[in-house]
């Protein structure tokens, strides 16, 4: 059988069967079922989704390509935002979990007021629409890659099989989705690191081929880790707060579950995107120059054997799919419980409640697939859309569960100078001749929006009344470090 006929007859068996598990688990009584999964899954699991979630489609994939370029320093990219976001959420993850809302937003609700809810409600819809492209943008050249077909009928080919599962299972066809997809990535990093280690001739193949090229400190961890603290500080802030996490947590049975999901994750991530950094510098032996369509994809699609290129076609394609599921159910919890629920019609059935949910998620993936028709370069499209929760979401949110004095007024400020900010830093990024003191994408800028932000939150907290009793009442539910 020719490798094109027998990846479509794999991908197709594939597709099916996460589709069935989507409609077995369409049976939600409530948007809580669908987005919560009732809050009855185990640790392990919401592990394993959280782990697909970050681990797989545009940062696994896309760091291959940086650490062909740059060496082992690449991981300060994807790998340390991960392993600080994660720590972090760590010490937060119990408190999350106590105060027991469906959303961020409801959350902020109970600490703040409506408006800052509504703020935080408008940076998670952005943000989960521009993390989605990134995803679409990724398997649509996977799709580029392997079949003949276009990137624009890949990318839409890609978000049709995403939307046939997720938009009918909720959280929970997501959830036993993603550990199936992780499983089948899992199978092709720990596969491909070995091909390339094999073919290169090792680490110190690497070394000899990067004294050959000139690369200086191309094995050195710590080798230019000033390029790479932009990334560090704008994703490592804005994946800490990111609300499809936040969604696992409050997913969780109990606080100590969430933990134990973040300690668990935490401990996997290291191996994890070590392995595929690696996979990058060996990878530097064998191509000269990056493919166009990606290192992976290329290397797969030029397996010797057929049908093992298209297994690995498939798990890799998971990985994206597990990662967009996620980000397109959190964006579409958003849409449905902060703003139809809460503001179009609050006292709507609960079955009503699942229709707009589904639609929600339909709308979520058509808008992520127009972004990625348009803008097609990954790293950029990740950090537009981190900066964001950066520069507006962050030190509300954090300062939220630890200051009791900070205020409603003072949210609200922040968070507005943070959309701001964004929205004029993404102009210039696009071209628009504005002045900046600041490069764009660059650790200055990162620093500058949360220390603004900072400032903002702090100086109209001290400025203006507090709702200390509401405040408190918050902040000990939480309970983060255990004092009440």
């Amino acid at each position: 059988m020719p490798r094109t006929t027998l990846t479509i007859v794999l991908l197709a068996v594939y597709v099916v069967i996460i589709i069935a598990i989507g409609l077995w688990n369409s049976k939600n009584d409530s948007s809580e079922d669908y987005f919560l999964a009732s809050r009855k899954l185990p640790a392990w699991l919401l592990a394993i989704t959280f782990i697909a979630s970050w681990w797989g489609g545009g940062s696994a994939i896309d760091l291959v390509d940086h650490a062909h370029k740059n060496g082992l320093s690449s991981f300060w990219i994807y790998g340390v935002p991960v392993l600080i976001a994660t720590a972090l959420m760590y010490v937060f993850s119990k408190g999350i979990r106590n105060i027991g809302t469906i959303s961020q937003p409801e959350l902020m609700s109970q600490r703040y007021n409506d408006t800052v809810a509504l703020l935080l409600t408008i940076f998670i819809i952005i943000f989960m629409v521009i993390a989605s492209a990134v995803q679409v943008i990724v398997i649509g050249r996977f799709f580029h890659a392997f079949f003949d077909m276009g990137y624009a009928n890949g990318a839409v080919l890609g978000t049709l099989i995403v939307l046939a599962y997720s938009m009918f299972g909720g959280f929970k066809g997501v959830v036993l989705t993603d550990l199936l997809q992780f499983m089948f990535f899992l199978f092709t990093g720990v596969f491909l690191f070995y091909l390339t280690f094999s073919e290169s001739g090792g680490l110190e193949a690497v070394k000899l081929n990067a004294v050959a090229n000139a690369k200086e400190g191309y094995t050195s961890f710590f080798s230019d880790v000033a390029d790479n603290l932009a990334y560090v500080i704008t994703f490592g802030t804005s994946w800490m707060i990111q609300a499809n996490i936040w969604q696992r947590i409050s997913a969780a049975k109990k606080g100590s579950d969430a933990k134990k999901m973040m300690l668990i994750s935490f401990l996997a991530f290291i191996p994890l995107y070590l392995m595929v950094t690696y996979t990058g510098m060996f990878s530097s032996v064998l191509y000269e120059t990056v493919p166009e369509t990606g290192i992976i994809p290329d290397m797969v699609s030029n397996l010797s054997s057929p049908i093992l290129s298209a297994i690995l076609f498939v798990g890799l394609c998971s990985a994206i799919m597990s990662t967009m599921d996620s980000l397109i159910n959190t964006g579409a919890l958003s849409l449905t419980v902060d703003v139809f629920q809460k503001y179009v019609q609050p006292n709507a059935k609960p079955k009503v409640g699942v229709i707009v949910a589904r639609v929600s998620t339909f709308i979520m993936a058509a808008i992520a697939l127009f972004m990625a028709l348009k803008i097609q370069s990954v790293l950029t499209i990740s950090w537009i859309a981190s900066d964001f929760l950066t520069s507006g979401a962050f030190v509300p949110l954090v300062m939220g569960f630890l200051w009791a004095r900070g205020t409603s007024k003072a949210a609200t400020v922040s968070m507005l100078f943070g959309l701001t900010f964004a929205f004029y830093n993404l102009a210039v990024a696009l071209g628009a001749d504005f002045p900046v003191a600041w490069e764009i994408a660059s650790a200055k800028q990162a620093v500058i929006g949360i220390s603004i932000s900072f400032v903002l939150y702090v100086g109209i907290s001290l400025l203006t009344p507090a709702d200390t009793e509401k405040s408190l009442r918050f902040i000990r539910k939480a309970n983060v470090f255990g004092r009440y």
